[in-house]
């Protein structure tokens, strides 16, 4: 079972059409337990950084956040939930992140039309689960006007926008999409496919013990 938490930030609708088209168990969420007792997390999210971070406080979802990534099951970030789980963000004001992952959240610096809206290409950096299945190259829709700056060493997808900007990253069992798998078509499909089979690895694991 993976939850998807809601916070009221999220794109929570496009996101459960996306699970409940390739197949996947899944449960709409803010409960702590109901989230303990998942077996992977997606964190969504559309908006400003400050702001999120407020609503995942007042709702004491940072600690069951970092909970759950304690444990060892599975997390995927998108967009600005992918952006959650760094250290710190420069957005409106200077502002802690979940520091899942290593890095900070900056403004994109370029001559181009921001925010980066649009389909774009992603190429290969390092192989990693999401990554199955896929032809590196292919395109995926992005809406973002800030960059995760982080090490090279969880970098696992670029893509070109003025700048080298981290699409996909992963560290561990923490995963993030700066783009929108759940409105990239078959390719997103076939990435939380992806997810959904870690989760199942995870969970499976977890049985043996």
């Amino acid at each position: 079972m993976i939850a998807i938490i809601d916070y009221g930030m999220g794109n929570i609708r496009s996101v459960e059409q996306a699970l409940k088209y390739i197949g996947a168990e899944y449960i709409v969420t803010s409960d702590k337990e109901e989230i303990l007792r998942s077996d992977g997390v997606i964190l969504p999210g559309v908006g400003a950084f400050p702001k999120a971070m407020d609503v995942l406080e007042e709702r004491d979802l940072v600690c069951v956040l970092k909970e759950v990534c304690d444990i060892g099951k599975p997390i995927l970030g998108i967009c600005l939930g992918m952006q959650l789980l760094f250290e710190r963000s420069e957005e409106l004001k200077d502002c802690s992140g979940l520091g899942l992952l290593p890095g900070e959240i900056r403004k994109l610096k370029v001559s181009y039309k921001i925010p980066h809206m649009g389909w774009n290409e992603l190429r290969k950096e390092r192989e990693f689960p999401l990554w199955n299945g896929l032809v590196d190259g292919s395109f995926v829709y992005y809406v973002h006007s800030y960059y995760a700056d982080c090490p090279d060493e969880i970098v696992c997808g670029v893509s070109d926008y003025g700048m080298q900007v981290p699409g996909f990253v992963a560290k561990g069992n923490v995963f993030g999409a700066q783009f929108h798998p759940e409105k990239s078509g078959e390719i997103g499909m076939q990435i939380l496919k992806n997810f959904q089979g870690v989760v199942e690895t995870w969970k499976s694991s977890q049985l043996s013990i």
